[in-house]
């Protein structure tokens, strides 16, 4: 279990990333698609793995 959590905390912290360059990529104005796909692409990952981590932490 203990390599489980660490592959998750490395994917969270991969995704913490990952989010915050899509952030930047985002324009004032006129966001776009693709781009506003992925973000929440890697919000949703984020959230799930978070929910999964508090999971097998409280175990």
């Amino acid at each position: 279990m203990p390599d489980e959590i660490n592959d998750i905390q490395k994917r969270m912290a991969t995704l913490e990333i990952l989010i915050k360059e899509t952030k930047a990529r985002l324009p004032a104005h006129s966001t776009k698609p693709p781009v506003m796909m992925d973000l929440l692409d890697y919000e949703d990952e984020y959230d799930v793995l978070l929910a999964k981590l508090t999971e097998l932490k409280n175990k």
